[in-house]
């Protein structure tokens, strides 16, 4: 078998999975714009999924810190009975999370749309 074919069924079975992970993502969160994530965050419980440096120089004011590389040991932090809204950089481990959190029985999970990087609410940041 030539090399290209072998290359060209990689990059199907890539697009493929990433494809599948995506349409999955969509049904275990609910994206919301930031106008209707600002109604109601404040009733829920707000996590940056992004890493400490990144939540340490700027965050949205209230936001509770729970990297993904940390999630697998700290998920049961999150109470099931209250809606989770999640935000990171440009939303893409905000949907891998919120994936995680609906196979533990997580069922209120939202997310930023375009993530923190679009979010022009009020912020707390580290002065440097």
């Amino acid at each position: 078998m030539p090399w290209y074919w072998i290359l060209l069924i990689v990059i199907v079975v890539v697009v493929a999975s990433a494809l599948i992970t995506s349409m999955r993502s969509k049904r275990a969160v609910t994206m919301l714009s930031e106008e209707d994530f600002k109604a109601n965050y404040r009733k829920a419980q707000l996590i940056d999924v992004r890493e400490k440096g990144e939540f340490d120089s700027s965050h949205i004011l209230g936001a509770r810190n729970l990297p993904t590389t940390q999630l697998r040991n700290r998920y049961k932090e999150l109470r099931q009975d209250l809606p989770v809204y999640l935000y990171c950089e440009n939303g893409g481990r905000s949907s891998r999370t919120a994936l995680f959190l609906k196979k533990k029985g997580y069922t209120q999970l939202y997310a930023l749309e375009g993530g923190f990087k679009n979010w022009s609410g009020r912020v707390k940041s580290t002065k440097k």
